[in-house]
C-alpha cells in the first residue's frame, strides 16, 4: 500500500484571493513505513510574501524569486504523488493551493476522494482537545524541537509519525500473525520429514548433565513427558556417551 504525506507552506490564506504555493513537501509510505523517497521544491509565487506568511514559514519573496516555477515542477509533482492517497494535516487547504496551481498550469485537479485528512482523524479521535501538529506531537511524544518555523518537507515527516500514532499503525507493525482461522495453515503447508535426520547437537557431556538435572527435580519431572522411549532409555543412553 502506498500513501503520500504531503504538506505546503503558502503566502497566504486563499488560493483565489491571489495567494500562491511557494513551497511544497511529501514522503512516501509503503505499507505506513516512510520508504525514504521524498519530493520537496520551493517555488517561485510571481509575487510578493506578505509579513504575516513570512512570520509563520521564514520564507522571503527575494529567497524565492530565483526557485522554479509551480508549472516547470508540476510533472515531477504529479508523478511523485501517482495515484496514491493523500495524506495530509487540513487537507482541504494543501489541496486548494495544488489545485489551483495545477489549473493555472493546465493540468487535472485532483480529486478530494483520495485525501486523509489527519486533523478530522484527531478531531475524532480526541474530540474536544487542541489537534494541532505540534499539539498532537506533544501527545504523542514525537520530537518536533527542529520546528522552529513551518516548513513542509519537515511538516511532512513529522505528520507521517502523527499519522501512524492516530491510526494504531506502530502497534499494527507488531502482529506478526495474520488474523483468520485459514492464515497460519495457508502459510506453512504440510510438514514433512527430512529423509535424511539431522545428526544430534549434544555431546555425551551435555546428555549427563541433563540426566543428573531430571535426577534432582524428582519422579516427576516435566522432561519424562517429553521423552517418548522413557526416561530410562535417556538415562541409559547418556551413561554409554560417557562411557
Amino acid at each position: 500500500m502506498r500513501e503520500i504525506v504531503l504538506d505546503t507552506e503558502t503566502t497566504g490564506l486563499d488560493p483565489y484571493q491571489g495567494h500562491r504555493l511557494i513551497e511544497v513537501g511529501c514522503i512516501e509510505l509503503l505499507n505506513r513505513i516512510p520508504s525514504g523517497q521524498t519530493f520537496h521544491r520551493y517555488i517561485n509565487p510571481e509575487r510578493d510574501v506578505p509579513a504575516e506568511a513570512f512570520a509563520i514559514h521564514g520564507l522571503a519573496g527575494e529567497f524565492l524569486k530565483d526557485k522554479p516555477r509551480f508549472y516547470e515542477v508540476a510533472d515531477e509533482l504529479i508523478a511523485f504523488i501517482g495515484d496514491a492517497p493523500l495524506v495530509a494535516h487540513n487537507a482541504s487547504f494543501d489541496l486548494g493551493f495544488i489545485n489551483a496551481e495545477l489549473e493555472r498550469a493546465g493540468q487535472a485537479a485532483i480529486g478530494r476522494d483520495r485525501l486523509v485528512d489527519t486533523l478530522l482523524l484527531a478531531r475524532r479521535k480526541h474530540p474536544g482537545s487542541p489537534n494541532r501538529l505540534d499539539d498532537l506531537c506533544a501527545r504523542y511524544g514525537i520530537d518536533n524541537s527542529r520546528r522552529v518555523k513551518h516548513g513542509a518537507l519537515l511538516d511532512a515527516e513529522i505528520l507521517a509519525e502523527v499519522y501512524l500514532e492516530l491510526i494504531g499503525g506502530r502497534q499494527a507493525q507488531l502482529i506478526l500473525v495474520e488474523s483468520g482461522s485459514d492464515s497460519a495453515a495457508a502459510r506453512t503447508g504440510p510438514v514433512r520429514p527430512r529423509p535424511i535426520a539431522l545428526p544430534s547437537r549434544l555431546t555425551g557431556a551435555d546428555r549427563v548433565a541433563h540426566t543428573d538435572l531430571r535426577a534432582s527435580l524428582g519422579n516427576h519431572a516435566i522432561w519424562d513427558e517429553y521423552l517418548p522411549t522413557g526416561s530410562d532409555a535417556f538415562a541409559a543412553e547418556a551413561a554409554a556417551a560417557s562411557a
